[in-house]
């Protein structure tokens, strides 16, 4: 099966192909970009497909990061991902931006806790259990303050590793003998991450397809706050 995935959560817009029968990423793209990912994303699709040798009548799933992350990011990667399917009549996938991103450090055998910054001392966080192929919550995703999950980790003992935008300045103010600050190339989003995070996901119609914010948008808490 071909995989294609599709991150726009964050400042990375990225996208990658996976085949799941040898285990081979056929071909991947990132960019921290300036631009809005409604101007990247499908460009770079096209151009990945190019490059690998192969057409959207390949692609048996598209997956795509559903959240959390920017709004505007996740709409776009989401929107663009339910147009390819209609159009394909493909089956498509969201997957947690928390989970791809430790699916791009799967490779430590351990904890690895994912930590994207929300707004002001709050962060997105999730923390998974990694036998070095695949992941297992430990926790559930929250939005958290800093100081309550330096509390957690501390609670939760041994070795973690860090990850997501927010890993780098948590792991400066917090330090400790027990984090451990992935590389750069494993902090930020990457499509090859929400390519193996869907492997073992349920597929849906785009339809059914929706993002996930793990928090409520401006409009709804303007809305409740008028409404009190």
């Amino acid at each position: 099966m071909l995989i294609l995935g599709i991150d726009t959560s964050g400042k990375t817009a990225s996208v990658a192909i996976f085949d799941t029968d040898t285990e081979i990423f056929l071909g991947k793209s990132t960019l921290y970009t300036q631009k809005t990912h409604s101007q990247v994303i499908m460009p770079m699709c096209k151009e990945l497909l190019e490059q690998t040798g192969k057409e959207m009548k390949d692609i048996d799933l598209i997956s795509v990061a559903d959240g959390p992350g920017s709004y505007t990011g996740l709409r776009i990667g989401v929107a663009a991902v339910k147009a390819m399917s209609f159009a394909l009549d493909c089956k498509c996938c969201g997957v947690s931006t928390l989970e791809a991103l430790a699916y791009n450090n799967v490779a430590y055998k351990g904890t690895i806790c994912v930590i994207m910054k929300a707004r002001g001392d709050l962060v997105y966080t999730c923390s998974y259990l990694s036998d070095g192929y695949a992941l297992e919550p430990v926790c559930e995703e929250a939005i958290i303050s800093r100081d309550e999950l330096a509390e957690f980790l501390a609670f939760n003992g041994g070795e973690a590793l860090l990850c997501g935008d927010g890993a780098a300045d948590f792991f400066t103010d917090y330090r400790s003998a027990s984090l451990i600050i992935a590389p750069p190339m494993g902090r930020l989003q990457d499509a090859a991450g929400v390519c193996l995070a869907s492997v073992s996901k349920k597929y849906v119609t785009p339809e059914e397809l929706e993002v996930s914010y793990l928090q409520k948008v401006k409009a709804e808490k303007d809305l409740e706050e008028k409404n009190k």
